[in-house]
């Protein structure tokens, strides 16, 4: 019985993963045909621009971008997977790496110290910003919906004054800082343009993997996930496990904000986090998966690939390259399905288990 079961689950999965793919082939298909594009040349400049280029620069340039996406959905996971509705990643990546920025520009010393604590110190203040959405929800009463949403827009307009005004490199003519110490720049692998923080990132899949599997608190927290009621009757501390889930997301947040400082920017620019939608696609990325930790960083490089493989097409076909909007779009209606269906069957069995 179980085995008939589980195959019935499996099986709708793999119908829901083949219409949902089916779907985004379809409007590819369509958005192609009404531009009048060739449809071989526009997935063969798909194919290029996201996995080709000379000695595979478009590829470096899709896990670069990758390595950020799946650093935000990690970051979103482990405050999903508690219960913790936290989608303040967005001013928790900004705040880190503002803080990476100005720390390495005003503190003095050694080059490998100063990147040590620019790194600290912006994983301090994603943590900070992170708790600061769960005082607010904890002791003031505001959902951790609304107030980690609020909380991103201070965060971009205080970097955004400060790389205006009192740090702005003037000279360049920019909205941005001034540049980081050259000898603190995260150094690429040999022959590439990719530099190393995605090593950064992938330390931080497998602390997400192994804390949300093989630990104490990760067990806790995903208890109070599935049940916050349950886990306060057993006498889970909850507040305090929230508050630590938060601190742990949020850091992982400002270490993303410190690698694209060091990594690829080498300063902050305004709007150089935002823009790019990194957290909310991380959003996506972890509920397209069903928040299964080893499978995020799959998803995040697929959203990568879409998006630089939506310029490759643009170059090579006149596509436009919004079209990776659009396929995001596709994917937000087809996770949203997802989640309103689990909502109503768990609102079903909840209904029958009051009866």
């Amino acid at each position: 019985m179980r085995k008939h079961i589980y195959r019935t689950l499996l099986a709708g999965d793999l119908l829901s993963w083949l219409g949902v793919a089916g779907a985004i082939l379809a409007v590819i298909l369509v958005l192609m045909l009404m531009v009048g594009a060739p449809v071989g040349e526009a997935l063969q400049g798909f194919w290029s621009g996201a996995f080709g280029g000379r000695r595979y620069a478009y590829l470096m340039t899709t896990l670069s971008r990758a390595a950020i996406i799946i650093g935000m959905a990690v970051s979103v996971l482990l405050s999903f997977r508690a219960g913790l509705f936290n989608i303040g990643g967005e001013g928790q990546l900004v705040a880190g790496g503002l803080v990476a920025a100005l720390t390495a520009i005003l503190l003095p010393g050694p080059p490998l110290l100063v990147l040590a604590v620019s790194v600290l110190a912006a994983m301090l203040a994603g943590a900070l910003w992170a708790l600061l959405a769960g005082v607010l929800q904890l002791y003031v009463g505001v959902p951790l919906l609304v107030g980690s949403l609020l909380l991103n827009y201070p965060a971009r307009y205080i970097a955004s004054y400060l790389v205006a005004h009192p740090f702005r490199d003037v000279p360049s003519g920019m909205l941005q800082s001034h540049l980081v110490p050259q000898e603190t720049w995260l150094p690429y692998f040999p022959g590439t343009r990719l530099d190393i923080g995605i090593l950064f990132i992938a330390a931080a899949s497998i602390f997400a993997v192994i804390y949300s599997h093989a630990t104490l608190h990760g067990y806790h927290a995903r208890l109070n996930g599935l049940s916050p009621d349950f886990a306060r009757a057993v006498g889970l501390p909850v507040k305090k496990l929230a508050l630590q889930t938060l601190a742990m997301s949020g850091a992982i947040a400002g270490l993303v904000g410190a690698i694209a400082v060091f990594g690829i920017h080498h300063r902050y620019i305004d709007g150089m986090l935002v823009q790019p939608l990194y957290a909310w696609t991380g959003i996506i990325a972890v509920l397209l998966v069903g928040m299964i930790p080893w499978a995020v960083p799959l998803s995040g490089f697929f959203f990568a690939a879409v998006e630089t493989g939506a310029a490759g097409m643009e170059r090579a076909a006149a596509v436009p390259k919004e079209i990776a909007l659009v396929i995001q779009a596709v994917i937000i209606l087809f996770v949203a399905s997802r989640v309103s269906g689990a909502l109503s069957v768990s609102a079903e069995r909840k209904g029958a288990d009051d009866a």
